[in-house]
């Protein structure tokens, strides 16, 4: 069996790190990659690092029919406007890497794709809607506990790099203001809390404490680290045992017994966790790539379980010590 896949709006992060993984999935073959403002160009003039490993050239036509699935991989709001005036074929599934269809998930065609949390919904769905970075790193730290009803008011301070913001230039991901500069945005109010509180009740439906999310910008290109907590009663044996067992069948997802760090994961689709308890607070530090498990290793992941392969076929990437 050969997925053949179709990639739209393959000119930004998420595409190119898409494409870099899929060109080295051993059961994936990229038929095209669709982008209207780059048609005839050679993929690797806008993902300088593929010169040499890909001779694929942009399109303006979307052949649906020569492809399996397809990936969108455009701006907020597009996946949407895309779905709504396109007659998709029966048999294609589609898997959106933006925020269009994250949310009201009873009343909604896309699965959430959160392997983690929904891996049999997941499993030959049609739809599916990847989760977002932020979202990705701190439900992963909050699952366990809500699956076991132990949710507390929470506490999230989480720090991203520039690669989150996108391709397209802004003052906050320009270099002479980023480097050496760290600052807050979207304090309480980030668009990522909404979906990551729709899985927290659903998990756990009396869950209604306050849920207070502090994102940072960080002065370095990808990655997060998600420092949560909150008041619980386990010990700190008996909440690393509950990680251990629920991350047990999940390949992605290690409880490290020592701090963990950004570099540890980054250009891999893994998530690092870390728990420590500091008397009557539960501390949980998370860390992911945020291109990789946070967007486009992810949807592979997911692609991966939607065709019925396992979960890490073309995903065993090599992470960076320094």
């Amino acid at each position: 069996m050969m997925i053949k896949v179709g990639i739209i709006g393959g000119a930004g992060y998420t595409a190119g790190e898409l494409i870099r993984i899929l060109l080295r999935h051993p059961i994936a073959r990229i038929e095209w990659v669709h982008s209207s403002s780059n048609a005839g160009n050679e993929v690797s003039e806008v993902h300088t690092d593929l010169v040499g490993e890909c001779d694929l050239k942009f399109t303006n036509q979307m052949d649906f029919g020569r492809v399996d699935v397809i990936f969108l991989c455009m701006g907020h709001g597009k996946s949407e406007t895309f779905m709504n005036s396109h007659q998709l074929p029966a048999n294609l599934k589609v898997i959106d890497l933006s925020n269009d269809f994250r949310l009201n998930r009873v009343n909604n065609d896309f699965v959430y794709g959160l392997p983690e949390y929904n891996k049999p919904k997941i499993r030959g769905c049609r739809y599916l809607a990847n989760p977002g970075c932020f979202a990705t790193a701190i439900q992963l730290a909050l699952l366990p506990l809500a699956v076991s009803h132990l949710l507390n008011e929470i506490h999230v301070h989480a720090i991203t790099g520039s690669t989150g913001a996108g391709q397209a230039p802004s003052p906050t991901t320009h270099f002479s203001w980023r480097n050496g500069n760290v600052s807050v945005y979207k304090a309480f109010g980030h668009q990522h809390l909404n979906e990551i509180v729709e899985t927290m009740t659903d998990l756990m439906p009396e869950f209604d404490k306050p849920f207070n999310f502090v994102p940072m910008r960080g002065n370095f290109s990808r990655g997060i680290l998600a420092s949560v907590y909150m008041d619980c009663q386990l010990q700190e044996s008996e909440a690393v045992e509950l990680f251990d067992k629920f991350y047990a069948t999940h390949p992605f997802v290690t409880i490290s017994r020592r701090p963990v760090d950004v570099k540890q994961v980054v250009n891999t689709n893994k998530c690092l966790l870390h728990i420590k308890k500091y008397g009557g607070k539960l501390h949980i530090v998370s860390v992911i790539d945020n291109l990789t498990k946070g967007a486009s290793g992810q949807a592979v992941q997911n692609m991966n379980l939607m065709f019925g392969l396992e979960e890490p076929e073309g995903l065993n990437l090599k992470p960076v010590a320094f």
